[in-house]
């Protein structure tokens, strides 16, 4: 059986971590699976999809790491003007950033429950915003 749905958020920030957790294991839940797997995956090129403890002062120092791997103020060959866009292209770090983390991330599903860890939290991490942002979450199982 194949069960899936969209989680839509509506991110307030250029760059955040929203956590997903809760909405991934009630999405297993209503699934009805009881064996299988979930998969989460974002439709957009400047998120992410990325799992790590829930701690306000960790998800600073990542966001704050990635800032320094690919600063605002760097030379990127995509902030410049599109012809087949038609637009400027000021949002390299967002794709630079989107790329470290990955789209997606996929979990074992036991007992109608998604199989995290203990300190394990699944973050949308937006690197564009403030934007609407589509997540699929896909569970696989019977």
């Amino acid at each position: 059986m194949v069960y899936r749905q969209e989680i839509i958020r509506i991110t307030d920030r250029y760059n955040q971590l929203l956590p997903l957790g809760q909405e991934v294991c009630r999405i297993v839940e209503e699934s009805g699976i009881q064996e299988g797997i979930v998969h989460i995956i974002t439709k957009h090129t400047t998120t992410g999809i990325t799992v790590n403890e829930c701690l306000e002062c960790l998800e600073d120092d990542i966001l704050n790491a990635l800032g320094k791997m690919f600063p605002e103020d760097g030379d990127y060959y995509h902030a410049r003007f599109l012809d087949s866009y038609g637009a400027m292209a000021g949002n390299p770090t967002g794709h630079l950033k989107a790329m470290v983390t990955g789209n997606n991330a996929c979990f074992p599903v036991a007992q109608g429950r998604p199989l995290l860890g203990s300190a394990q939290e699944v973050y949308l991490a937006e690197f564009d915003g403030p934007q609407e942002r589509t997540v699929t979450v896909t569970v696989i199982g019977e």
